[in-house]
């Protein structure tokens, strides 16, 4: 009997979906939120605020990050620098000088570029964008500085704030509890002085798909020049509840002005495609040659309000562990588990195609691999191929199944011609024969 309950739990767990928030390509993946207390006031102190994005391949795109937390006690926050709270609370209790913030829960953003220099803080004002790790290690870090009061003066008496979210800048992210480290170490600008925080907790956050959204956000089809037949995304791929709000290419609304503005509440405005994502993935095996093949990646937008600004695209394939040249992308290979190199991370180049236009004529961006053959494992059968996993900006794309591949063509079932050849050549030497 323990048994036949031990097995029908382990069916329950494998039903429910997985919102753990880990990432087989990224497993170290994560946002570090730290808070280091630099000096003490009155009646509380002051901290810089870091928010470092240890992602390979995720970013967070405008409208930007969005940082929340509860005060333990009463806490509030007199001024900051390079961020600014979205809500005021209630003040009404102060006389004289009247705090930044009030709320027991404040909701904080970036500041946007062009702040005045007296309001700008390190790292600060890029509109809450923070670039992925892998990407642009100088471009991933985000910072300001808070004077918090009515808190504690002492490393004894501080309560650390708690119940942490962040947005970047739709859901999917989950936060852990603040925890006290060992204070951050600072050199002075000559390197020759060091100092340190007088108090330093972290925070990690971390993505899972799962919680951002019900279904894909984009799609993956196929094709190849051995094969006529393009394998397109499956139907419905990215969910077809919006299928009555997309709008047609052909569409005279796309000529009406700020159509394409962006909405508050980020709300897309698709194409009507059969999938329904706002994202195509086309991989297509275009070449081969004695010890190489080629490889054309196509990128397209059919979202007619989002320009994806610093994009990434992250591919799974056994073949990526000698790649010979990408031509209009720039390549980094992703190497999680350092025994196994299959998987590499594509990006535009800077001021070239790292800005992949909204759905239209310009909504495309693409470029071609070439990679040496390994001659004991490559093939074009059995879909060999064809990738493994796509990444689209941190979040995994539908595949289509795999029966549905392009297959290569054998000669007994897939050549009519050549086999009604093959039979009238017989007939006639037959004749000649007898």
């Amino acid at each position: 009997m323990r048994g036949l309950i031990g097995v029908a739990g382990f069916f329950l767990i494998a039903l429910i979906p997985h919102t753990v928030a880990f990432d087989p390509l990224d497993p170290n993946g994560n946002i570090t939120i730290k808070w280091d207390v630099m000096s003490w006031t009155p009646d509380g102190y002051v901290a810089t605020v870091t928010m470092n994005n240890f992602q390979m391949y995720r970013h967070i795109m405008t409208p930007g990050w969005t940082l929340g937390w509860t005060w333990a006690k009463k806490e509030v926050i007199w001024s900051m620098v390079g961020a600014q709270t979205t809500e005021q609370g209630d003040c009404s209790k102060f006389k004289g000088n009247i705090p930044h913030c009030c709320k027991k829960n404040p909701t904080v953003v970036d500041l946007l570029p062009g702040t005045p220099y007296n309001q700008q803080f390190t790292n600060c004002c890029k509109s809450g964008v923070l670039a992925s790790w892998g990407q642009d290690p100088q471009s991933s870090v985000s910072a300001f500085q808070v004077s918090v009061g009515q808190a504690g003066t002492t490393n004894k008496t501080v309560k650390l704030p708690k119940n942490f979210t962040l947005l970047g800048p739709g859901p999917g992210y989950t936060c852990g509890p603040a925890k006290i480290v060992p204070p951050t170490k600072f050199f002075t600008p000559d390197l020759r002085r060091k100092t340190q925080a007088l108090m330093t907790w972290n925070v990690t956050c971390t993505y899972s798909q799962f919680l951002a959204r019900k279904h894909p956000s984009c799609c993956v089809s196929m094709s190849s020049f051995y094969n006529e037949t393009i394998t397109t995304c499956p139907s419905c791929a990215c969910g077809c509840e919006n299928r009555n709000k997309c709008i047609k290419s052909d569409s005279k609304l796309l000529s009406v002005v700020g159509i394409n503005t962006p909405r508050k509440d980020n709300a897309p405005l698709i194409q009507c495609t059969h999938h329904m994502c706002p994202i195509r993935v086309h991989w297509h095996v275009k070449l081969n040659y004695k010890d190489y093949w080629r490889v054309k990646l196509t990128v397209t937008n059919f979202n007619y309000r989002i320009n994806y600004t610093q994009w990434t695209l992250v591919v799974q394939h056994p073949n990526l562990n000698n790649v010979t040249q990408v031509f209009s992308f720039d390549y980094k290979p992703l190497v999680p588990y350092q025994s196994v190199n299959d998987t590499g991370m594509f990006y535009g180049m800077k001021f070239y195609n790292d800005l992949l236009m909204e759905a239209g004529p310009s909504g495309t961006v693409q470029s071609e691999v070439l990679l040496q053959k390994d001659k004991e494992t490559f093939s074009f059968k059995q879909g060999w191929a064809f990738p493994r996993k796509v990444y689209f900006n941190g979040d995994e794309c539908m595949l289509p199944p795999p029966d549905t591949y392009p297959y290569l063509p054998n000669f007994a079932h897939h050549s009519p011609v050549a086999f009604i050849t093959l039979l009238f050549s017989l007939f006639f030497l037959f004749v000649v024969l007898f």
